[in-house]
């Protein structure tokens, strides 16, 4: 491993956490909501998407308020 890259790790380890977790959350949510702006599977497709984008989308712009 590179010098570069063990220095990285204490800030690339957390931010792949939060990643994930947000990612979690986004597929829970679109699980249980009934009806979103637009098909579910987009949403599951941009929520796959591996940067921070797709979850934020999902939740700022997918669900539909009841």
């Amino acid at each position: 491993m590179s010098e570069e890259l063990r220095q990285l790790m204490p800030i690339l380890i957390p931010a792949v956490v939060i990643l994930l977790i947000i990612m979690v959350a986004a597929f829970l949510d679109l699980r249980k909501q009934t009806v979103t702006r637009g098909p579910k599977w987009m949403w599951t497709v941009l929520i796959c998407i591996p940067n921070l984008i797709g979850p934020l989308a999902y939740f700022l712009i997918g669900r539909k308020e009841e």
